[in-house]
């Protein structure tokens, strides 16, 4: 079993790793933590650039390690040991992450959920949304 679960270092993706950490562990499953860079480009004198490359790349490495951190912690307190690994993807999110797990043939995928203001009604972020509409596997959405 592989299952994907994508972070962008928010409370609500947080949420979704130890949710997918449970899930792997309980299906003896390879967890594949992954954070998606949105490369946003500018034309500078006739070339296309990308600003800020370099940071982005750490920040999002940053962001995995960090969820990787996560996940060892749920593991620990269950004391059993989790096969993890992290991947940094780039593109849309919702296109990165449901193309990356059907190429690598993952089981399923594990989102957080994104709500808007407490004044309104709960509902599911565009991102979570457009990975369930694109994905050919399972996806879970965590609260």
């Amino acid at each position: 079993m592989h299952y994907v679960v994508a972070t962008d270092g928010s409370a609500e993706s947080d949420e979704a790793v130890r949710y997918a950490t449970r899930q792997a562990l309980d299906s003896d499953a390879l967890l594949e933590i992954v954070h998606v860079l949105t490369p946003r480009t500018e034309l500078v004198e006739g070339e296309i650039v990308m600003p800020g490359g370099e940071a982005a790349v750490e920040h999002g490495q940053r962001t995995l390690e960090r969820a990787r951190s996560l996940a060892a912690d749920v593991a620990t307190d269950r004391q059993e040991e989790l096969r993890v690994e992290t991947e940094l993807l780039a593109g849309r999110p919702a296109e990165a992450i449901a193309d990356h797990a059907e190429s690598t043939a993952a089981d399923a995928i594990y989102v957080g959920h994104r709500g808007l203001s407490s004044e309104r009604e709960q509902v599911v972020g565009s991102v979570a949304k457009s990975v369930v509409d694109r994905a050919t596997v399972p996806v879970t959405i965590i609260r």
